[in-house]
C-alpha cells in the first residue's frame, strides 16, 4: 500500500508560547520579511522567504497580541497586554516609541503612507497616533460598539475598519469624520480581517465561515462554510484565485477562491491555528499556532512521504536562540539580550 504524500513545511522555532499574529511586509529591495506576535511577549522578525530568524524585539511585559511592519519594512509595531503599543526600528531592534493605553491593546496597523499607527483593544477606542509627532495626543474614535479585535486601513488611508471580540460584523469608519459609514454583517464575531494587496477585497473569518467583500462597494462577493471553526483566513495576493484558512482543527486548508473547493490540507501543527497569511508574492504562506511554532508552506507544495522529516528554518531542531551565533553569521541580525545589551547591532534588513 502506497504511503500518503504530504506537504513539507519550513518549521520556525523560537517562541515559547502560542503564536497569535503574523504579518508579511511588502516586497522590498532587500526581500520581504515576516513578523510574529506571541504570548511570550517577544515579537520576532524573520526572512519571509527562508524563515531564518533575524531578531527579537524585547521590551514588552505582557503577551503581544498584534504585530505589523510598515510599507518599507523599516519599522515594526506591536500591541500588548501590558497596555502599550510600541514602535521598533526594524534594522536595529531599538524601541522608538511606546504609546500608553488604559487597557490591553489587541490590534495595530501602520497607515499605507507610514505616517500613522492605528490601535484598538479592550477599551473600545480606536486611536490614531501621528508618528511624525509621537508625543502629541492621539486622535480617538471612541464609539466602537465592543472590544476591538482587528484593525486595518484601506482606500489610501481614508477609511479604517475594525472588528470586535464580542459582537459580529466589521465596521468601516471614515477617517475624517470619525463616523461609521458601513457595517459588513456577520453572524459571529470576526477574528481575522485582511485587505487584499490590490485593494479589491476584504477577507474575513467569523465562526466557521470565510467571507470576501467588495472593498469599494461593500457587497458580499463570496461566502464559504469551513469544515471547522476558523480563526484566520488570507487571500492569495497575485491572482486572487486561492485562499487559506486555519483554525481549531490544527490544519491549514487551501481553497479555490471561485468554487470554494478544497485544494490541499496541510497537517503538522500540534495545537489550534491562530493566524495564517500569504507571502506578498503568493508563492508561500505562513501559519502560527498554539504550539508556539510558525510553519511556512509552499503554495505549490513539494511532496514527500509521511515519515519524512519536516524542514527546519536555519537548519535548526531547537529554538532559534540556542544557535543565535549561527543565525547572525547568515544574517547580521539584532537581538536585545535580557540584561539590556545588544548583540549584533549592525542589521542587514535594509
Amino acid at each position: 500500500m502506497e504511503k500518503k504524500r504530504v506537504a513539507v513545511p519550513l518549521v520556525c522555532h523560537g517562541h515559547s508560547r502560542p503564536v497569535v499574529d503574523l504579518f508579511y511586509s511588502p516586497i522590498t529591495p532587500d526581500g520581504f520579511f515576516l513578523i510574529s506576535a506571541s504570548k511570550d511577549s517577544s515579537p520576532m522578525l524573520r526572512n519571509g522567504e527562508t524563515g531564518d530568524w533575524i531578531g527579537t524585539f524585547e521590551g514588552h511585559k505582557g503577551a503581544v497580541w498584534s504585530c505589523c511592519l510598515d510599507t518599507n519594512a523599516l519599522r515594526a509595531a506591536s500591541g500588548s497586554a501590558d497596555f502599550t503599543a510600541k514602535i521598533w526600528d526594524a534594522l536595529t531592534g531599538d524601541e522608538l516609541h511606546s504609546f500608553e493605553h488604559k487597557h490591553i491593546v489587541r490590534a495595530c496597523a501602520f497607515s499605507e503612507d507610514t505616517h500613522f499607527l492605528l490601535t484598538g483593544g479592550i477599551e473600545k477606542i480606536l486611536r490614531i497616533f501621528d508618528l511624525n509627532r509621537p508625543d502629541a495626543p492621539p486622535r480617538e474614535v471612541d464609539n466602537s460598539p465592543g472590544s476591538v479585535r482587528t484593525v486595518a486601513w484601506l482606500h489610501s488611508d481614508q477609511t479604517i475598519l475594525s472588528s470586535c471580540t464580542d459582537i459580529g460584523g466589521v465596521r468601516l469608519w471614515d477617517v475624517r469624520s470619525g463616523k461609521i459609514v458601513q457595517t459588513l454583517e456577520t453572524n459571529s464575531s470576526v477574528t481575522s480581517t485582511e485587505v487584499s494587496q490590490d485593494g479589491r477585497y476584504i477577507t474575513t473569518a467569523d465562526g466557521s465561515s470565510v467571507k470576501f467583500w467588495d472593498a469599494n462597494h461593500f457587497g458580499l462577493v463570496k461566502s464559504y462554510k469551513m469544515p471547522c471553526t476558523v480563526e484566520s483566513a488570507s487571500l492569495e495576493p497575485n491572482n486572487g484565485d486561492k485562499f487559506i484558512a486555519g483554525g481549531e482543527d490544527m490544519w491549514i486548508r487551501l481553497f479555490d477562491f471561485h468554487t470554494g473547493e478544497e485544494i490541499a490540507c496541510n497537517k503538522g501543527h500540534h495545537g489550534p491555528v491562530h493566524c495564517v497569511r500569504f507571502s506578498p508574492g503568493g508563492e508561500s504562506y505562513a501559519s502560527g499556532s498554539e504550539d508556539g511554532t510558525i510553519r511556512i508552506w509552499q503554495t505549490s507544495s513539494p511532496l514527500t512521504h509521511d515519515n519524512s522529516e519536516t524542514l527546519r528554518a536555519n537548519g535548526l531542531t531547537g529554538k532559534v536562540k540556542v544557535a543565535a551565533e549561527e543565525v547572525s553569521c547568515k544574517i547580521e541580525g539584532f537581538h536585545i539580550a535580557a540584561e539590556g545589551g545588544k548583540v549584533g547591532e549592525e542589521a542587514g534588513t535594509a
